[in-house]
């Protein structure tokens, strides 16, 4: 990430908050002998925890891959982003431009035994599953619970606790008010970069109300 003041992100409150809405990361380790490796799995807070602790689960193959556990890996969050063009600023000069929030999460995993591994499974499906007006649970039924007891052991789970962190929010803030509501207004527009998860972040970074 590029190492300048602007648009950092540091309230430790709001990256959990990305890290809630966005539930999904890429891992990305440093392993010896193999140089970087990377790979891309749904993660969830432990909100009960203090800081910034993510639980998750990789496939044995991952677990090898990445030799979990055994050195500091990052997490990569990724909120919404998207290009924003600078024939919707209506002043001169002006550059294209993309908007983004993005956060870098640093730590070493632990491991997780069977069950508690099991039990993150679980909460993963329940989290995505529950929304949804009939939920497809993994122990819903005795055939679902029985195949999730048979196939956790081709997973490995893991806590990690985020050492540090690196976060930037990028938008707009720099732009006076009038081209802010125009660029929120823009991506909510039919066209080839519509992009209304990007306006509802932007419009909460700016306190804007849409639709009022």
């Amino acid at each position: 990430m590029r190492h300048t003041p602007d648009y950092v992100l540091d309230d430790v409150e709001a990256v959990r908050a990305l890290v809630r809405e966005n539930p999904w990361g890429t891992i990305v380790s440093f392993v010896p002998g193999k140089g970087l490796v990377a790979s891309h799995y749904p993660l969830l807070l432990e909100e009960d925890a203090e800081g910034i602790v993510l639980v998750s689960h990789v496939g044995r193959p991952d677990e090898r891959l990445h030799e979990l556990g055994a050195h500091e890996l990052m997490v990569i969050i990724y909120g919404p982003q998207g290009y924003v063009s600078p024939g919707w600023y209506e002043s001169s000069p002006a550059v294209p431009t993309w908007n983004f929030a993005v956060a870098h999460l640093h730590g070493t995993p632990e491991l997780l035994s069977d069950d508690e591994n099991l039990r993150v499974l679980d909460r993963l499906v329940a989290h995505f599953e529950n929304p949804l007006p009939e939920p497809f649970l993994m122990r819903g039924t005795l055939e679902n619970a029985e195949y999730a007891e048979r196939i956790v052991h081709g997973t490995v789970g893991f806590r990690l606790r985020v050492d540090r962190f690196e976060a930037k929010e990028k938008m707009s803030q720099d732009k006076p008010a009038e081209v802010v509501d125009r660029v929120i207004e823009e991506l909510g527009k039919p066209g080839p970069y519509r992009n209304p998860m990007l306006a509802a972040r932007m419009a909460r970074v700016h306190g804007r109300e849409q639709g009022a």
